[in-house]
C-alpha cells in the first residue's frame, strides 16, 4: 500500500513536470514576438483629437520663438552679451509686428524671432505697456505669407470651456498644452505696482518659455495672452494666468501706433501701500501733486515736509472705495482718460469731495 502511494505521487510529479515544461516550450517557440508586430488598425481620431490636431496645424505658424540678448560690463571694461533667455510671442498683423510679455524683452538689447521657416529674423521694439505685461516687436526684415492670429474675445467666457496654449517652453518650440479654464476675473499684480484686471486662469500647462504665447479657444481664436504661473518649483502646477484678449485688443493697436499705451492718471506720487498700512491710514497717501496735473489743477495736495503735514489720503472714487494704488488706478482706467471723476479725499481730518480729470500719464 505504502509502495502503491509512493508511486502515486512519483506519476503526479512528473505530469505536472511535463505540463510546466511544456508551457515554457510553447511560450518561447509560439508566443515569443521575434519579429515586428501586426500593425492594430485604429480607426478614426476622437472628434476633440482630430480638433486638435487640425487647430496646431492651422495655427503654430502664427507663434513665434522670441530670444534675446543683454549687453553687460565684463571685469575688463569691455561690454559682453549675455543670453536673457527665450519667450513666445505671436504675429499680430501683415506688417510684421509680434506680440510678446513685456517681462519677455525687459532689458534686452537684442530681439530675434524665429517663425515657422525656422530662420531667426532681427527684430525692433516697438513698445511696451508694463502695466499689462505687454510688448510690440517688428521684424526687421519683412516676410511675405505672415499669417496674423485669429482674435477672439474674453468677455464671454465660461468656467470649465477648452483651452489650448501654444508656445516653447524650456526653448521647445511649438509645444501644445491642453486643459479648461478653471477661474476668471483673477488680479494679476504688474511690475508697475498696478494690477492687470480679468486675467484668466487656466490648468494648461504653461512654463517658463510659454511667456508671451497665445491662450486659444477651442475654435483657435486668441483669449489671452500667457503671462505667469504659481508654482514653487518654476514648473506647472495646474495654475496659469493670461492677459485676457480684450484688453490686448485695446492696448496692442496704442502701441504699434505710438510705441506705448494711455496710462490713466491724475499726476500724482503715492506712498506705497505698505507703508500707508503700517501707518494706519486706510485710503492712498498723496506725496505730491505733480506741476501741471490735473490732481494740482483740482487743488489736491501733498505732503507738506516743512511742517511734517500728512497729504490728501484718497478714499473713494466716484463712490467706490479704495485702499491700494492698484484700485485707484483700475477706477480711473475705467473712467477713461478725458473724463472727470469725483475723489472723496480726507484732509486735516475732514471729509470732501474733490473733481478731477483723468489724463494720460504714459
Amino acid at each position: 500500500m505504502r509502495r502503491d502511494y509512493t508511486k502515486l505521487i512519483l506519476i503526479w510529479a512528473l505530469i505536472l513536470a511535463t505540463v510546466w515544461i511544456g508551457q515554457n516550450v510553447y511560450r518561447d517557440v509560439f508566443l515569443t514576438a521575434d519579429a515586428p508586430r501586426a500593425i492594430t488598425p485604429r480607426g478614426s481620431l476622437a472628434e476633440f483629437e482630430t480638433n486638435n490636431v487640425e487647430l496646431f496645424a492651422r495655427i503654430s505658424p502664427s507663434v513665434a520663438y522670441i530670444f534675446t540678448e543683454a549687453e553687460r560690463q565684463s571685469l575688463f571694461g569691455r561690454t559682453a552679451r549675455a543670453n536673457r533667455g527665450t519667450g513666445s510671442g505671436f504675429i499680430w498683423d501683415g506688417a510684421g509686428h509680434v506680440v510678446t510679455n513685456f517681462h519677455v524683452i525687459d532689458g534686452a538689447s537684442q530681439v530675434a524671432v524665429k517663425l515657422d521657416s525656422g530662420e531667426a529674423i532681427p527684430a525692433t521694439i516697438v513698445g511696451a505697456a508694463p502695466d499689462y505685461d505687454l510688448a510690440v516687436l517688428r521684424l526687421k526684415h519683412h516676410r511675405s505669407g505672415l499669417q496674423p492670429i485669429p482674435v477672439g474675445t474674453s468677455n464671454d467666457l465660461k468656467v470649465g470651456q477648452a483651452v489650448l496654449a501654444i508656445g516653447n517652453p524650456y526653448g521647445l518650440s511649438r509645444t501644445l498644452t491642453t486643459g479648461i479654464i478653471s477661474a476668471l476675473n483673477r488680479r494679476l499684480p504688474a511690475e508697475t505696482g498696478r494690477e492687470i484686471a480679468g486675467v484668466i486662469q487656466t490648468d494648461a500647462a504653461i512654463n517658463p518659455g510659454n511667456s508671451g504665447g497665445p491662450l486659444l479657444d477651442s475654435a483657435g481664436r486668441l483669449i489671452g495672452v500667457n503671462t505667469a504661473i504659481i508654482s514653487r518649483s518654476g514648473s506647472s502646477a495646474g495654475i496659469g494666468f493670461a492677459v485676457p484678449v480684450d484688453v490686448v485688443n485695446r492696448i496692442v493697436p496704442q502701441i504699434v501706433a505710438n510705441g506705448k499705451a494711455e496710462r490713466a492718471g491724475i499726476g500724482i506720487s503715492t506712498v506705497p501701500d505698505e507703508r500707508a498700512a503700517r501707518s494706519g491710514v486706510d485710503g492712498i497717501i498723496i506725496i505730491d501733486a505733480h506741476s501741471g496735473g490735473t490732481a494740482e489743477a483740482a487743488g489736491l495736495r501733498g505732503i507738506d515736509r516743512d511742517v511734517g503735514a500728512l497729504g490728501d489720503i484718497i478714499t473713494h472714487v466716484n463712490g467706490a472705495r479704495v485702499r491700494t494704488i492698484a484700485e485707484l488706478a483700475e477706477e480711473l482706467e475705467k473712467a477713461g482718460i478725458g473724463r472727470n471723476v469725483d475723489l472723496t479725499v480726507i484732509r486735516d481730518g475732514q471729509e470732501r469731495t474733490v473733481s478731477v480729470e483723468v489724463m494720460d500719464i504714459s
